[in-house]
């Protein structure tokens, strides 16, 4: 494998980030298509940014969003986190008890990191399901986390989600919901109820996620639950800080939901162009690419076998590397965090998307994808590329 550690996937980030530094200097930042689904922003005037002292900020701001995040999440309190995996640990750090089992489902595998990472912090015990048939909670599990929407946009449907927090809640355990994405994904595009409205007693969302906010999480439940777990955020430093507080409340004032249902239409197009590829797969706003699927595809076009050092998600980061350096468009592979999922994906639901003519996007993609069964041919040239060394 060529990325093979964290300290890999690190050092692959800072070379991305490299290459949009030599891409806005030379070319400009209209030279850049961010497809991530993570585009975000801060959306802040004169007047707001000077009111971002330690104090006034949170003063000023956090009643404002708590209005807001309520509105967007539902709860009977709002908290404001630095990420969506901050909010993650802060509750896991809050209500789960030692040598006790989080119980994890999720549409599908894997799971998100941050969770697991968190059990084993607090040295608890961790189960996961994706399957309702499969699924039980032992007599020692004092919380279920259920994952509304994956790191890939697979969906959990609504009458599954009730079935869960039902049969946690018989059991007196407290259900948490990572809705990274699935706060707007599942309730606009599917139109499913909001998580506290299904029932779940805590909810938590990443303000950066299809809507133009600041990277940054914003958490949402029963008013007990939220106190203590906003305790244990300030003990750890996990807290919003007033400059995201900010941008979140001007994140969610400038949400549309009409820029999801338009990136509807536009991955319907985009898909008919892409026909002529079998590794393509419908997203709930754009299309994406499985590691899995990279490989396959590609084997078809070669006439030898692959090198066995490079893996699928090598496959994957080699071809986000091309996409970015070549064609000046963002995936979630070149840039992510440690641990996320390797998974090609172009989200259309961004600013960048709104511009961006599909067919000028496919052609893009069948250019780069081209490139790559050249480059990986080359274990130097593919290095270089990942890690610009």
């Amino acid at each position: 494998m060529l990325v093979d550690s964290s300290l890999d996937e690190v050092k692959k980030r800072e070379n991305s980030f490299k290459i949009i530094r030599d891409i806005i200097k030379n070319q400009g930042r209209a030279s850049l298509y961010d497809l991530t689904g993570l585009s975000g922003g801060f959306i802040a005037s004169s007047k707001d940014l000077n009111l971002l002292e330690t104090y006034v900020g949170p003063a000023i701001f956090e009643e404002e969003l708590d209005r807001l995040g309520k509105e967007h999440l539902g709860g009977e309190k709002t908290l404001a986190v630095n990420r969506t995996s901050s909010g993650i640990l802060a509750t896991i750090l809050t209500l789960l008890k030692n040598d006790s089992y989080l119980i994890h489902f999720l549409p599908e595998f894997p799971s998100h990191p941050s969770i697991l990472r968190s059990v084993e912090i607090v040295k608890g015990k961790y189960l996961e399901f994706n399957n309702l048939d499969d699924f039980y909670l032992m007599e020692n599990a004092s919380l279920l986390v259920i994952t509304g929407s994956t790191m890939d946009h697979k969906v959990l449907d609504e009458e599954t989600f009730k079935k869960l927090i039902a049969m946690a809640h018989e059991k007196n355990i407290p259900v948490f919901v990572d809705d990274a994405s699935g706060a707007r994904l599942r309730t606009i595009i599917y139109n499913q109820k909001r998580a506290t409205d299904l029932g779940a007693d805590l909810v938590v969302t990443s303000t950066d996620k299809l809507m133009p906010g600041p990277r940054g999480g914003l958490m949402a439940g029963k008013l007990d639950l939220i106190n203590k777990i906003k305790v244990t955020a300030n003990k750890f430093g996990l807290e919003a800080q007033p400059p995201s507080i900010l941008a979140m409340v001007n994140g969610f004032k400038s949400f549309n939901k009409q820029t999801l249902l338009d990136a509807v239409n536009k991955k319907e197009v985009l898909m008919k162009l892409l026909n002529s590829y079998c590794m393509f797969e419908e997203t709930a706003t754009g299309v994406m690419v499985p590691k899995e699927a990279l490989q396959d595809e590609i084997n078809k076009y070669l006439d030898s076998p692959l090198n066995k050092e490079l893996s699928s998600s090598d496959l994957c980061f080699i071809w986000a590397s091309l996409l970015l350096k070549e064609k000046g468009i963002i995936t979630i592979p070149a840039v992510s965090m440690v641990g996320a999922s390797a998974t090609v994906r172009f989200d259309l639901s961004s600013k960048d998307a709104m511009n961006l003519d599909m067919k000028i996007l496919y052609e893009k993609i069948d250019e780069s994808f081209k490139e790559l069964l050249n480059v990986i041919m080359n274990l130097e040239k593919s290095k270089f590329l990942l890690y610009g060394v």
